[in-house]
C-alpha cells in the first residue's frame, strides 16, 4: 500500500470546498490547509506550481459558513485522534502523524480573496474550540498585495492569533522574478511588501529554487538574491527562517526540474553568513 506522504498533494477531501489536509515536508507532519482561491484564480502563474489551471476551478467567492463547517469536522477528528483511522490518513507514516500548522494557502494567492480577514476570524474561533490553540497559524503568500489596506487587516488578525507569514522570495533580479513566477507585476513591490511585513514581524521566506530547461538558477542571480536577504535584514527587518527547497511534485511547466542536494547546499552557503537559521528541502 502506499503510503501518504509529500510527494501527494491532491486537495481533495471529500466534498469540501475550502478545507484540505496534505502531509507538508516544510511543517513535518500534517499541514491543514484552508483553500481560499477555489477558482484557482493567482496572479502569479510560477512554473513549478503543481495546480492544473488548464482544469476549471470552483466559485471565486468565499463561502465562510461552509469553510467554518469543513474546518469545525476536521479539527475535531484531529482532536479526538480518530483522523489516522481514516483513509487516506490510516496510510501516513508514524512520523508524520501530528499536526504541523494550519495554513491558509491552496490554488491560488489566499490574500487576494475578499475573505481573507474574514477567514482569518473562522480559522481562529475554530481552533480555539477545539482546544488547538498551540498549532501554529500560516498563511503562505506571494507578498504582492500587503500594501492594501484589507490584506493589512487580515495579516494582523493573523498576527493576533500567534500567525505567521511565509512569504516567497524565489529571485534575486527582476528579469528572473518574471521567468519563475510567471508575472508581469514589478519586482520591487514583493521587496516592498517584504520590507513593510518583515519590519512589524519575524518572517519566513520561503525560496524555491528549480532547474531550467536541466541548468540550475546561475551563480550570479544567487548572488543578487543573497544581496536583496542581506539587504532586507539591514533596512531593519527580521527573519526567522529562510527555507530553501527545490520540486518535489510533478511541475506544471516541463522544462521545470528538481536541484540536486549540491546546488542546494551552494544557495544555502550564499547566505550562511546572514545568521538567519536555514532550513534546505530536497526533493522527493
Amino acid at each position: 500500500m502506499r503510503r501518504l506522504d509529500f510527494s501527494d498533494h491532491r486537495r481533495d477531501l471529500g466534498d469540501n470546498l475550502h478545507v484540505y489536509a496534505v502531509v507538508s515536508r516544510r511543517v513535518g507532519g500534517l499541514s491543514i490547509g484552508i483553500n481560499l482561491n477555489a477558482d484557482k484564480a493567482c496572479n502569479f502563474d510560477c512554473p513549478y506550481c503543481q495546480v492544473d489551471r488548464t482544469v476549471p476551478g470552483g466559485p471565486r467567492e468565499v463561502n465562510l459558513d461552509r469553510l467554518e463547517a469543513e474546518l469545525d469536522h476536521l479539527l475535531g477528528l484531529v482532536a479526538s485522534g480518530m483522523l489516522w483511522s481514516i483513509a487516506p490518513f490510516d496510510t501516513t507514516a508514524p512520523e508524520y502523524r501530528k499536526v504541523g500548522d494550519i495554513s491558509l494557502a491552496g490554488d491560488g494567492e489566499p490574500t487576494a480573496a475578499k475573505a481573507f480577514s474574514g477567514a482569518v476570524d473562522v480559522v481562529g474561533a475554530v481552533r480555539s474550540r477545539h482546544g488547538l490553540q498551540a498549532v501554529p497559524l500560516t498563511v503562505l503568500t506571494n507578498a504582492t498585495l500587503f500594501h492594501r489596506a484589507d490584506v493589512q487587516e487580515g495579516l494582523d488578525c493573523l498576527a493576533a492569533l500567534g500567525g505567521r507569514v511565509w512569504a516567497k522570495l524565489d529571485a534575486g533580479t527582476e528579469p528572473f522574478f518574471h521567468l519563475v513566477d510567471g508575472t508581469t507585476l514589478p519586482f520591487q513591490r514583493v521587496l516592498d511588501n517584504l520590507d513593510w511585513a518583515a519590519k512589524r514581524w519575524p518572517i519566513v521566506l520561503q525560496c524555491m529554487f528549480h532547474t531550467w530547461e536541466g541548468a540550475p538558477p546561475p551563480p550570479e542571480e544567487i548572488a543578487a538574491w543573497a544581496e536583496r536577504i542581506r539587504a532586507l535584514l539591514e533596512r531593519g527587518g527580521q527573519l526567522s527562517e529562510i527555507q530553501i527547497y527545490t520540486v518535489a511534485r510533478d511541475p506544471s511547466d516541463p522544462r521545470v526540474g528538481p536541484l540536486g542536494s549540491a546546488d542546494l547546499e551552494r544557495i544555502a552557503a550564499a547566505v550562511a553568513d546572514t545568521g538567519v537559521p536555514l532550513r534546505v528541502s530536497g526533493g522527493a
